[in-house]
């Protein structure tokens, strides 16, 4: 089984056009882990699943150490690039709140481990752009706290997922009004999409195919947020929670 993994997440990373190891180019925040379109996941036996939602999965896409392992590796390149300045991180709700936790964490650590350090405070803006598996493109923002607390600031905006770019684009769009000094993006996940609008995030953690994926506090309907992995959600799991 270890052997099986190894050769499928070495094949990821050479569909990046990069080898896993002693690759310096990691370190610029240019680089993005690619998921090819042919990638299948793994079986979901060979992994801890609730039980209650494995008759709703597909399969792992990607697997739980992967995720925090690329994550601290994003946390490197957020303090090469911002390290030194002061930065508001916000965290988008509800998607992005185990991304975001787990990737101040690692900030955290290597703020007490190196030369370079991001003193660092945060806050939470709370949107909507789902229904179902669809990505409207209407934001609605319905949580967070008054966004001109974020004025001549540094702000680095953490989200779970890019689908079409749309909901980003908007809430920047809304974010320019209040003049924040500074504006960058990490995004745990990009989609590829005919539907997107060319967006792509100053940080990206893995670029996938055009599935819709749960796990990782990323939702179908609410559910599944409670789910370690990222994983595709079946048919029989859409219609099972469908709105």
């Amino acid at each position: 089984i270890t052997h099986t993994l190894w050769v499928n997440l070495n094949s990821m990373f050479l569909e990046c056009g990069r080898k896993p190891e002693h690759d310096s180019s990691m370190v610029s925040s240019g680089c993005w882990f690619q998921i090819s379109d042919e990638e299948q996941g793994y079986d979901l036996d060979l992994f801890c699943i609730p039980k209650h939602y494995v008759n709703d999965l597909e399969r792992v896409y990607i697997p739980h150490g992967l995720i925090l392992d690329r994550t601290e590796r994003l946390a490197r390149e957020i303090m090469c690039d911002m390290g030194g300045h002061h930065i508001v991180a916000l965290c988008v709700l509800k998607g992005g709140y185990k991304f975001f936790a787990d990737l101040l964490d690692y900030i955290k650590a290597l703020n007490r481990n190196s030369d370079r350090s991001i003193p660092m405070t945060v806050d939470f803006i709370r949107l909507k752009s789902y229904c179902n598996d669809q990505s409207t493109g209407e934001i609605k923002v319905i949580g967070g706290d008054d966004l001109s607390t974020l004025t001549g600031k540094n702000v680095l905006i953490v989200e779970d997922i890019i689908d079409t770019g749309k909901t980003m684009k908007t809430l920047l769009q809304l974010l320019k009004r209040y003049n924040p000094k500074m504006v960058k993006v990490a995004s745990l996940l990009v989609k590829r999409t005919p539907r997107s609008v060319g967006y792509r995030p100053d940080f990206v953690g893995f670029e996938v195919p055009d599935k819709f994926v749960v796990g990782y506090a990323l939702d179908y309907n609410e559910y599944f947020r409670d789910l370690n992995h990222i994983c595709v959600i079946s048919e029989s799991g859409k219609e099972k929670y469908k709105a």
